[in-house]
């Protein structure tokens, strides 16, 4: 296996990722009761119960090492916080990375306006940003803690990717996913991306509320993770209109209790919350180690020792429509994970 990158093409690094097998990607044998219940996530042939087959991104190469944690690392997790979780990992510096449940299915929740903001921004040139979109009081119909003020007024594209990406407003995110034409716009764009996994079927709140087993709305851990590389460090999007995602994920107001909550002091993060029904408590991010700063990441992995920018996607679901979400879970998850790959432990 490569345990390093030295300058791969964006498609063979998005390949390397989908090729990284599950380090013990959960067999049914977790003692919690939602770790049970992930069994008929993915109908179809081609793929177990509970999972989703890897996308297969064009221009394979070298899988990245996978790093050695234990898959009961994680299924102690699961056991201690009564729920099930799905992680997937790489250091964009080694080129190592882990993973756990990461082909099974999780819903979206909120995950999705950070896709949908990049969607808006590969169509718009940062000059169309200042249109404005009006919208009714009926079409308030999500948390929306921006939009619920600005119905008389309207919002601009930008005010909206801003309200979408950093205070997850359900409107802005709906109205976000209908500029790029729907559920099914917002699904092709990720077809564009080389996703062949996740899919966009309901606006919000209806999104948040399939029942276990449900495709609909869901992506996976491997999935999201790799759409969030190439949207952040990859050159998918324009450098200018890249520089506008990454700044609202970094500072994103949702997730101080998730994924940073595991980082170790110093770390930075760009991340993008999501939470729903059935405990769904989710956070995708690129988090950055003190050597590696968030304004000079590239495309490239970082050069030097250390792990570099990691890309990470912690997912989680309980059994039980009025199940809480666990925000803890998401933050131990975290920490792991990041110490896994070679960062410091917090």
């Amino acid at each position: 296996m490569v345990a390093e990158w030295s300058g791969p093409t964006r498609r063979a690094v998005l390949a390397a990722l989908a090729a990284v097998p599950l380090v013990g990607c959960g067999d049914g044998k977790n003692s919690g009761s939602a770790a049970k219940s992930s069994a008929s996530r993915t109908p179809g042939s081609g793929a177990s119960q509970g999972t989703a087959a890897p996308s297969q991104r064009p221009g394979a190469a070298p899988a990245p090492a996978v790093m050695p944690v234990p898959a009961e690392v994680f299924a102690e997790l699961e056991r201690a916080h009564d729920a099930r979780l799905g992680v997937f990992a790489v250091a964009t510096g080694t080129g190592a990375a882990l993973a756990y449940r990461a082909d099974e299915r999780f819903a979206f929740c909120s995950t999705f306006k950070a896709l949908a903001a990049a969607a808006v921004l590969r169509r718009r040139p940062v000059s169309d940003l200042d249109e404005r979109i009006t919208f009714t009081r009926e079409e308030v119909n999500s948390i929306s803690p921006i939009a619920k003020d600005r119905v008389a007024t309207g919002m601009t594209v930008r005010e909206l990717c801003d309200a979408a990406v950093r205070f997850s407003d359900g409107t802005a995110g709906n109205l976000l996913m209908r500029e790029v034409g729907g559920p099914p716009g917002l699904t092709a764009y990720l077809r564009g991306l080389g996703d062949t996994v996740s899919r966009m079927d309901q606006y919000e709140p209806y999104l948040n509320e399939d029942p276990p087993g449900d495709p609909r709305d869901t992506t996976t851990p491997r999935a999201i993770a790799e759409d969030f590389r190439l949207l952040v460090l990859g050159d998918e999007l324009p450098a200018d209109r890249r520089a506008l995602l990454r700044d609202w994920l970094e500072r994103n107001t949702t997730g101080d209790k998730r994924i940073r909550a595991g980082l170790p002091v110093g770390w930075k993060a760009a991340d993008k919350t999501g939470t729903g029904d059935y405990g769904r408590a989710n956070d995708v991010a690129v988090v950055w180690p003190p050597v590696a700063s968030p304004t000079t990441s590239t495309s490239t992995p970082t050069s030097g020792p250390g792990p570099g920018p990691i890309v990470l996607a912690v997912m989680s679901d309980r059994v039980g429509y009025d199940a809480e979400p666990d925000e803890s879970l998401i933050a131990a998850a975290t920490a792991r994970a990041v110490a896994g790959l070679g960062g410091a432990s917090g």
